[in-house]
């Protein structure tokens, strides 16, 4: 029963650190590197007892304590850390306060409000609840464990429909050289722009903050706040000597900073939130391009370089197995690379498929679920149970949180290699935690193990069918059926031909690379052959 659990723990562990140490800018705290990590860590858990948990009840195993005691650790680790610890961590490192103290206030205030009108809400449904059920006889634990994670199961249906649909065609998409080098001429043309606008705002913030301290006397008593600002200017000067600001001007409400410790607090919030904005754009897709452009010369040149390949961005390769090394890369970034992305596309879009077919299929009584035949087909054998569980249910989570991240990076927070802030892992790290629950509930609503075996997770989560009554009996069962329309609307680009006709709403829908395969974008072309150049030059 544990087999496959002690082998995707260590996995799981080794995924989370890489996936911390890859986007985590340098300055991140240890602390919020721990909290994010943890949390990452108990809500993946969860993730990878559904399969462990499926065994126990297959073979109906009752020395079922150990699943009880990690389901109880992963769930209450994973609920504690999303609404309480995370919050509050995070409304920490976003206030510009300078003390610890006045940091902690700011964020008590800032997650009180929300508590309140997440506890208004709660109280209403239960009122609600007791109204409409005055004979429902489930516990009171069961109930709350249910409500919590309806808006998962609903929101996440959404999301998940959107990455079944799109994870697929993106592959396949960019598996082609020339399409890809259209989108990221766009893609670089947009970027250039919100690093224009970006590096203006930054402008604007150091003008202000140097106008500031200069007004400021020596004897002011806000001007150890004001010390600290000018450390943080002179740090980032002397981070990145190239950046020189440029057409920063004031605005009228920009000369009342050095009123109050408070001002002051917002006058480095912005510097902080400017200066993360700046770092964080552009330089991801022109990266891509370049290396993209390197494979397109190097498949070009084939035949005069003897099948190597010559990398524009490190030295030549040296040493016995220097050539054999350079002609191994050839062939897989010039030509097995782009045949494995279509074989992966025609894999996960087999996948979508199954799962669409499983959802839209939970109403009637016949099973037509391929995750559901094929575990019961082999469950006599532990570990292929595992397995065939595990696979789909990991894929659904990559498709639910691939559209996660979609809206987030447009909305909330940036996502960049060795650049992302600490408020931005705190809430991709809140996100992800939130959703991994209905997913695995979801999942095993498809595989229909039957009415007589009840996993422990299902006892521990309650069942919304009973606790829930106002969404209806087979709430369920019929939920998944919109996700499989929307799904199918979403691939077919419907979504994207009705915002298009409603013009300035488009701004409101999810971006996706089918706008930007149509030609390629001239400033975009431009931007990157500079920077082609400047690279060469510091070759």
């Amino acid at each position: 029963m544990w087999v496959f659990y002690l082998i995707s723990l260590p996995l799981t562990v080794g995924m989370v650190l890489f996936t911390l140490r890859y986007y985590a800018a340098p300055h991140v705290p240890r602390y919020v590197l721990l909290t994010v990590g943890y949390t990452w860590l108990s809500s993946l858990s969860i993730i990878i007892l559904v399969p462990a948990d499926i065994w126990t009840t297959i073979s109906s195993n009752h020395d079922n304590g150990g699943i009880s005691f990690f389901w109880s650790w992963s769930y209450w680790s994973t609920f504690l850390l999303t609404w309480a610890v995370v919050p509050l961590i995070q409304g920490f490192e976003d206030a510009g306060d300078f003390t610890v103290s006045e940091r902690l206030k700011t964020s008590l205030h800032v997650n009180l409000i929300f508590y309140l009108i997440v506890g208004s809400i709660g109280l209403f449904g239960f009122i609600l609840l007791i109204m409409m059920h005055k004979r429902w006889s489930g516990s009171l634990l069961g109930l709350a464990m249910a409500c919590s994670n309806t808006f998962g199961l609903v929101t996440g249906a959404f999301l998940l429909g959107f990455g079944l649909s799109e994870i697929p065609k993106s592959i396949w998409r960019n598996a082609d050289w020339t399409t890809r080098q259209k989108v990221l001429s766009h893609k670089i043309a947009k970027m250039a722009v919100r690093l224009d606008d970006a590096h203006q705002e930054l402008s604007n913030a150091i003008v202000v903050a140097q106008d500031t301290s200069n007004q400021m006397s020596r004897r002011d008593p806000l001007r150890c706040y004001m010390d600290v600002i000018d450390d943080m200017l002179t740090q980032m000067f002397r981070e990145d000597p190239s950046f020189k600001p440029q057409g920063g001007r004031l605005g009228e409400s920009d000369i009342d900073y050095d009123t109050d410790e408070k001002s002051m607090a917002t006058l480095r919030r912005h510097l902080r939130g400017a200066t993360e904005e700046y770092y964080s754009v552009y330089m991801t897709y022109v990266l891509e391009a370049l290396q993209l452009e390197d494979k397109i010369k190097n498949y070009e040149r084939r035949n005069s370089t003897g099948w190597k390949y010559i990398s524009s961005f490190r030295p030549a390769r040296t040493g016995k197995f220097g050539s054999l090394c350079d002609t191994l890369e050839f062939f897989w970034q010039c030509i097995l690379r782009k045949q494995v992305q279509k074989g992966l596309a025609v894999i996960l879009g087999v996948m979508s498929v199954t799962i669409l077919l499983a959802e839209a299929t939970l109403l009637p009584s016949v099973d037509l679920s391929l995750f559901s035949i094929l575990i019961k087909s082999v469950g006599t054998q532990e570990v292929l149970v595992q397995v065939l569980a595990f696979v789909p249910l990991m894929y659904m989570c990559i498709c639910t949180y691939y559209s996660l991240f979609k809206i987030g990076t447009l909305v909330f927070y940036s996502l960049t290699p060795r650049q992302t802030s600490s408020v931005s892992l705190l809430m991709i790290c809140s996100m992800i935690a939130r959703y991994a629950p209905p997913i695995s509930y979801n999942f095993l609503n498809l595989i229909r193990l039957g009415s007589d075996k009840t996993t422990i997770f299902e006892q521990r989560m309650g069942n919304i069918d009973n606790a829930v009554p106002f969404f209806g009996d087979k709430f369920n069962r019929i939920y998944p059926l919109i996700m499989v329309i929307y799904t199918l609307l979403v691939a077919s680009n419907f979504f994207d031909r009705v915002f298009d006709s409603l013009g300035s709403w488009k701004r409101y829908v999810f971006e996706t690379e089918t706008e930007d395969m149509d030609g390629f974008d001239p400033s975009g072309l431009i931007i990157l052959q500079k920077d082609i150049g400047l690279s060469k030059e510091a070759m």
